[in-house]
């Protein structure tokens, strides 16, 4: 019988304790610790991309990082943190999503997804008065929140250059820069001026966008004076038009600044440019579409 994923959850965290770990030998290491059959093994989800049991073996990991059991080290490798040793060590715990809301960083993720559905019409998944369509769609809007801090969690761990392009691979997605093939660049260590990046709205490159990337950590946010600095920046290249990308969040005294400068300067913290990546399919691919059919009224008239 294939595990759910809390029932994974402590031997996912106990296969890194010996140090870094790929997540794909993870998965093949506890198929083997479970006796799992091969058709076990091979079984499907409904999309037909992914081993069921592989998928519970990801979201277990994924639940882990949230409460900072464990960590990304690199491209799809992770490791056990000294938080995770302690519950290792803990042998009458039983590590699921009960266990872990003890810690903030959890608390803090089952917040934000907590507030989707508060401004939302639908229902709560854990609410028996849903219908299944309302229950669909807040369990989508779930996996999409997990997305976006898997997503957001390796944008702060990669390189500030991989940083910088990718911003500019997500305005181009987005449609700035026209059809021009070298609309968008990273200027990286070469830019001056406080200009991380720059795409060309005209063949020409005479209209432009100026991009800015600070790759921080949660809780490191940008203040006022990032702002003027980037403002400045704007000044001497005499652009007209600039995007404020961070990994982290704005203060308040950031946003006020920005706003006062007019509309010259966008602001995107880090959630935000989470859902714009999976919005654009940057870093993350469609692995299941699902139809929701209705009975069609004018057929039966």
């Amino acid at each position: 019988m294939i595990p759910d994923y809390q029932t994974l959850m402590r031997p996912v965290l106990k296969s890194s304790e010996n140090g870094e770990l790929r997540i794909s030998d993870a998965v093949e290491l506890l198929a083997n610790e479970f006796n799992l059959s091969d058709d076990e093994r091979a079984e499907l989800l409904p999309s037909g991309k992914q081993a069921i049991f592989s998928n519970r073996v990801h979201w277990a990991k994924s639940y882990l990082k949230q409460a900072a059991l464990v960590q990304a080290t690199r491209w799809g490798y992770f490791e056990i943190t000294d938080r995770g040793r302690e519950a290792l060590a803990d042998t009458d715990a039983d590590i699921n999503n009960k266990y872990l809301e003890q810690f903030e960083e959890f608390q803090d993720f089952k917040q934000r997804t907590r507030l989707v559905a508060e401004t939302s019409s639908d229902a709560s998944l854990d609410d028996d008065s849903a219908t299944p369509d309302e229950t669909l769609r807040q369990a989508h809007k779930k996996i999409h929140k997990a997305l976006a801090a898997e997503l957001l969690e390796r944008v702060r761990t990669a390189t500030p250059i991989f940083f910088e392009k990718l911003i500019i691979e997500l305005l181009l997605a987005m449609g700035y820069g026209g059809t021009s093939e070298d609309a968008g660049r990273a200027l990286g260590r070469t830019g001056d001026d406080g200009v991380d990046g720059v795409i060309d709205q005209d063949p020409l490159g005479v209209d432009q966008i100026y991009v800015q990337a600070k790759r921080y950590d949660q809780g490191n946010n940008i203040g006022a004076g990032d702002i003027r600095d980037f403002f400045g920046a704007l000044s001497l290249k005499k652009a007209q038009k600039g995007i404020f990308v961070t990994t982290s969040a704005f203060s308040s005294p950031a946003i006020e600044t920005a706003g006062g400068l007019g509309s010259r300067i966008v602001l995107i913290d880090g959630d935000h440019f989470a859902r714009l990546m999976i919005q654009y399919n940057i870093g993350c691919r469609e692995e299941e579409v699902l139809y929701l059919k209705k009975v069609d009224e004018d057929f039966f008239e």
